[in-house]
Protein backbone atom coordinates (compact mmCIF):
# COMPACT_ATOMS: atom_id res chain seq x y z
CA UNK A 1 0.00 0.00 0.00
CA UNK A 2 0.97 3.72 -0.70
CA UNK A 3 2.68 5.55 2.10
CA UNK A 4 1.22 8.46 3.16
CA UNK A 5 3.75 9.85 5.16
CA UNK A 6 4.32 13.08 2.68
CA UNK A 7 7.51 14.00 4.04
CA UNK A 8 8.60 10.43 3.32
CA UNK A 9 7.09 9.85 -0.54
CA UNK A 10 9.12 9.46 -3.59
CA UNK A 11 8.34 11.95 -6.35
CA UNK A 12 7.39 10.14 -9.24
CA UNK A 13 8.08 12.83 -12.48
CA UNK A 14 6.52 9.67 -15.21
CA UNK A 15 4.25 11.11 -17.56
CA UNK A 16 1.34 8.47 -17.03
CA UNK A 17 -0.55 8.56 -14.02
CA UNK A 18 -0.43 6.65 -10.84
CA UNK A 19 -3.39 4.48 -11.02
CA UNK A 20 -5.49 4.69 -8.40
CA UNK A 21 -8.71 1.81 -8.90
CA UNK A 22 -8.53 -1.20 -11.22
CA UNK A 23 -12.08 -0.11 -12.66
CA UNK A 24 -11.68 2.41 -15.28
CA UNK A 25 -14.89 3.81 -14.44
CA UNK A 26 -13.48 4.95 -11.37
CA UNK A 27 -10.35 5.71 -12.24
CA UNK A 28 -12.07 8.66 -14.57
CA UNK A 29 -13.59 10.45 -11.52
CA UNK A 30 -9.96 11.13 -10.41
CA UNK A 31 -8.93 13.22 -13.18
CA UNK A 32 -10.63 16.34 -14.30
CA UNK A 33 -9.51 19.53 -16.54
CA UNK A 34 -9.12 22.40 -14.68
CA UNK A 35 -11.81 24.36 -17.17
CA UNK A 36 -14.62 21.75 -15.71
CA UNK A 37 -14.18 23.83 -12.78
CA UNK A 38 -14.61 27.17 -13.96
CA UNK A 39 -17.59 25.91 -15.96
CA UNK A 40 -19.21 24.12 -12.62
CA UNK A 41 -18.31 27.64 -10.30
CA UNK A 42 -17.94 30.53 -12.03
CA UNK A 43 -22.17 30.84 -13.34
CA UNK A 44 -22.88 29.71 -9.60
CA UNK A 45 -20.72 32.85 -8.26
CA UNK A 46 -22.45 35.68 -11.01
CA UNK A 47 -26.05 33.42 -9.93
CA UNK A 48 -25.99 34.35 -6.11
CA UNK A 49 -24.07 37.91 -6.27
CA UNK A 50 -27.19 39.22 -9.01
CA UNK A 51 -29.54 37.81 -6.96
CA UNK A 52 -28.63 39.27 -4.15
CA UNK A 53 -28.24 42.68 -6.19
CA UNK A 54 -31.57 42.47 -7.84
CA UNK A 55 -33.40 41.89 -4.64
CA UNK A 56 -31.73 44.32 -2.38
CA UNK A 57 -31.52 47.01 -5.04
CA UNK A 58 -28.62 49.70 -5.50
CA UNK A 59 -28.58 50.05 -1.40
CA UNK A 60 -27.47 46.42 -1.40
CA UNK A 61 -24.49 47.34 -3.64
CA UNK A 62 -22.16 48.05 -0.74
CA UNK A 63 -23.69 45.45 1.63
CA UNK A 64 -22.90 42.72 -0.65
CA UNK A 65 -19.85 43.56 -2.02
CA UNK A 66 -18.56 43.85 1.75
CA UNK A 67 -19.70 39.88 1.90
CA UNK A 68 -18.11 38.96 -1.03
CA UNK A 69 -15.26 40.49 0.35
CA UNK A 70 -15.63 38.52 3.27
CA UNK A 71 -16.34 35.10 2.19
CA UNK A 72 -12.96 35.73 -0.08
CA UNK A 73 -11.18 35.66 3.86
CA UNK A 74 -13.16 33.30 4.74
CA UNK A 75 -11.76 30.87 1.98
CA UNK A 76 -8.60 32.16 2.73
CA UNK A 77 -7.98 30.74 6.07
CA UNK A 78 -10.09 27.62 5.06
CA UNK A 79 -7.43 26.84 2.05
CA UNK A 80 -4.71 26.88 4.92
CA UNK A 81 -6.41 24.71 7.53
CA UNK A 82 -7.74 22.12 5.09
CA UNK A 83 -4.38 21.69 3.47
CA UNK A 84 -2.43 21.73 6.98
CA UNK A 85 -5.09 19.94 9.03
CA UNK A 86 -7.13 17.50 6.72
CA UNK A 87 -4.87 16.94 3.81
CA UNK A 88 -1.93 16.39 5.69
CA UNK A 89 -3.41 14.25 7.95
CA UNK A 90 -1.65 11.60 8.22
CA UNK A 91 -3.80 8.31 9.84
CA UNK A 92 -2.24 5.13 11.34
CA UNK A 93 -5.24 2.96 10.24
CA UNK A 94 -4.80 1.09 7.49
CA UNK A 95 -7.80 1.44 5.69
CA UNK A 96 -7.56 5.12 6.34
CA UNK A 97 -4.54 5.92 4.78
CA UNK A 98 -5.21 4.44 1.46
CA UNK A 99 -8.10 7.61 1.58
CA UNK A 100 -5.89 10.09 2.64
CA UNK A 101 -3.41 9.05 -0.05
CA UNK A 102 -6.25 9.41 -2.57
CA UNK A 103 -7.14 12.47 -0.93
CA UNK A 104 -3.77 14.26 -1.03
CA UNK A 105 -1.19 11.74 -1.00
CA UNK A 106 -0.94 10.18 -4.29
CA UNK A 107 -0.63 14.77 -5.44
CA UNK A 108 2.87 14.71 -3.30
CA UNK A 109 3.83 11.45 -4.98
CA UNK A 110 3.28 12.74 -8.82
CA UNK A 111 2.94 16.33 -8.53
CA UNK A 112 2.70 17.46 -11.76
CA UNK A 113 -0.01 14.92 -13.10
CA UNK A 114 -2.08 17.64 -14.82
CA UNK A 115 -5.36 15.89 -14.75
CA UNK A 116 -4.80 15.87 -10.77
CA UNK A 117 -4.31 19.47 -9.43
CA UNK A 118 -7.58 20.08 -9.49
CA UNK A 119 -10.71 18.69 -7.30
CA UNK A 120 -12.91 16.54 -9.45
CA UNK A 121 -16.63 17.26 -9.37
CA UNK A 122 -17.19 13.95 -7.50
CA UNK A 123 -15.76 16.17 -4.47
CA UNK A 124 -16.23 19.69 -4.94
CA UNK A 125 -20.19 19.55 -5.68
CA UNK A 126 -21.12 17.56 -2.44
CA UNK A 127 -18.42 20.02 -0.48
CA UNK A 128 -19.58 23.42 -1.78
CA UNK A 129 -23.36 22.18 -1.33
CA UNK A 130 -22.01 21.65 2.64
CA UNK A 131 -20.50 25.17 2.44
CA UNK A 132 -23.16 26.47 1.20
CA UNK A 133 -25.64 25.44 3.95
CA UNK A 134 -22.63 26.44 6.96
CA UNK A 135 -23.29 30.28 5.29
CA UNK A 136 -27.12 29.73 5.31
CA UNK A 137 -26.77 29.27 8.88
CA UNK A 138 -23.50 30.86 10.03
CA UNK A 139 -24.69 34.03 8.41
CA UNK A 140 -28.28 33.88 7.45
CA UNK A 141 -29.49 32.69 10.95
CA UNK A 142 -26.89 33.32 13.28
CA UNK A 143 -26.04 36.72 12.20
CA UNK A 144 -29.69 37.29 11.02
CA UNK A 145 -28.19 38.65 7.48
CA UNK A 146 -29.83 36.50 5.06
CA UNK A 147 -29.60 38.04 2.03
CA UNK A 148 -25.68 38.45 2.47
CA UNK A 149 -25.33 34.58 3.37
CA UNK A 150 -25.25 33.71 -1.03
CA UNK A 151 -22.96 36.67 -1.56
CA UNK A 152 -20.33 35.49 0.84
CA UNK A 153 -20.79 32.09 0.04
CA UNK A 154 -20.30 33.34 -3.58
CA UNK A 155 -16.87 35.23 -2.19
CA UNK A 156 -15.76 31.66 -1.05
CA UNK A 157 -16.22 30.06 -4.36
CA UNK A 158 -14.08 32.82 -5.90
CA UNK A 159 -11.35 32.26 -3.52
CA UNK A 160 -11.76 28.20 -3.87
CA UNK A 161 -11.47 28.78 -7.82
CA UNK A 162 -8.34 31.55 -7.44
CA UNK A 163 -6.99 28.40 -5.17
CA UNK A 164 -7.86 25.88 -7.82
CA UNK A 165 -6.30 27.37 -10.88
CA UNK A 166 -3.14 28.67 -8.73
CA UNK A 167 -2.65 25.53 -7.88
CA UNK A 168 -2.16 24.43 -11.36
CA UNK A 169 -0.43 26.59 -12.95
CA UNK A 170 2.30 26.99 -9.70
CA UNK A 171 2.82 23.37 -11.43
CA UNK A 172 2.05 23.73 -15.54
CA UNK A 173 2.70 27.63 -15.87
CA UNK A 174 6.16 29.85 -15.74
CA UNK A 175 4.94 32.51 -13.64
CA UNK A 176 8.07 34.31 -14.27
CA UNK A 177 7.39 37.48 -12.83
CA UNK A 178 6.70 39.35 -9.46
CA UNK A 179 4.41 37.94 -6.75
CA UNK A 180 3.42 35.18 -9.23
CA UNK A 181 6.85 33.56 -9.34
CA UNK A 182 7.00 33.74 -5.77
CA UNK A 183 4.13 31.73 -5.18
CA UNK A 184 5.13 29.40 -7.72
CA UNK A 185 8.60 29.26 -5.72
CA UNK A 186 6.95 29.09 -2.32
CA UNK A 187 4.67 26.36 -3.72
CA UNK A 188 7.26 23.89 -5.49
CA UNK A 189 9.22 24.13 -1.93
CA UNK A 190 6.49 22.60 0.03
CA UNK A 191 6.34 19.80 -2.49
CA UNK A 192 10.19 19.44 -2.90
CA UNK A 193 12.05 20.83 0.70
CA UNK A 194 9.34 20.61 3.19
CA UNK A 195 5.88 19.67 3.42
CA UNK A 196 5.59 20.41 6.95
CA UNK A 197 5.37 24.34 5.81
CA UNK A 198 4.22 26.38 3.27
CA UNK A 199 0.37 25.16 3.45
CA UNK A 200 -0.51 28.35 1.91
CA UNK A 201 -1.39 27.86 -2.15
CA UNK A 202 -2.72 30.96 -2.92
CA UNK A 203 -1.12 33.25 -0.03
CA UNK A 204 1.71 32.65 2.32
CA UNK A 205 -0.40 35.18 5.09
CA UNK A 206 -1.52 32.32 7.20
CA UNK A 207 1.97 30.36 7.26
CA UNK A 208 3.39 33.76 8.45
CA UNK A 209 0.46 34.40 11.24
CA UNK A 210 0.67 30.51 12.40
CA UNK A 211 4.20 29.90 12.43
CA UNK A 212 4.61 27.27 9.75
CA UNK A 213 6.37 29.75 6.71
CA UNK A 214 9.07 27.34 5.19
CA UNK A 215 12.51 29.08 5.53
CA UNK A 216 14.35 30.68 2.56
CA UNK A 217 17.14 28.47 1.04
Amino acid sequence: MAKTTYANLPINHGETPIRLFKSDFLELFTHIHPVVVLLLFVPVVFFFLIRAIVEGGSAALVPVLTAYAAGILVWSLSEYLLHRFVFHYEPTQRWLQRVWYLIHGVHHEQPQCKTRLVMPPILSIPLALFFYVVFLVTVGMILALPRLSGPSFAGFLTGYLAYDMLHYAEHHLSMRWGFLKFLKRYHLRHHYKNPNHGFGVSSPVWDVVFGTKPKES
